[in-house]
């Protein structure tokens, strides 16, 4: 084989695989946090009141994850009079599950969770305020 052949062979091999590495890359799912990201990022002062005012409380939200139960035991602050808890995934977003929080302790199963890293995000609100805790864990 001479050096015309080897450097021809040498560009081809190459090629391939720079084709091969665009054609995987392009078949990769990558998910954005949120679609409406823009709008969100303008209204981010109100989420850094509502951590201010969260964070200012007597008594903060109890959040304790049990994975040997597989279960979530929520405790707000009393006088709350709305509330939401997300379990946000930050690998899929086709996973995120909303739930509407009522009076009381709540107890939130987990079994049906996938296997990773979650965010438990509560929102509250009461007295006319609005109030935010996020906490993170791994689902095994």
């Amino acid at each position: 084989m001479n050096w015309g052949k080897a450097i021809v062979l040498v560009f081809i091999v190459f090629a391939g695989f720079i084709g091969t590495m665009v054609f995987r890359m392009s078949r990769q799912r990558i998910d954005l946090v949120r679609d409406d990201y823009y709008q969100d990022e303008i209204a981010y002062q109100q989420h850094i009141d509502r951590l201010a005012r969260t964070a200012h409380l007597k008594q903060g939200p109890v959040l304790q994850i049990d994975p040997a139960r597989q279960q979530l035991d929520l405790r707000l602050p009393s006088g709350w009079t709305q509330g939401q808890l997300t379990f946000y995934r930050p690998a899929d977003r086709a996973q995120d599950r909303t739930i509407t929080l009522s009076p009381g302790q709540q107890t939130i199963s987990t079994a049906d969770l996938g296997s990773g890293r979650w965010r438990a995000q509560v929102s509250w609100s009461a007295g006319g305020q609005t109030f935010y805790h996020e906490q993170s864990f791994t689902k095994p």
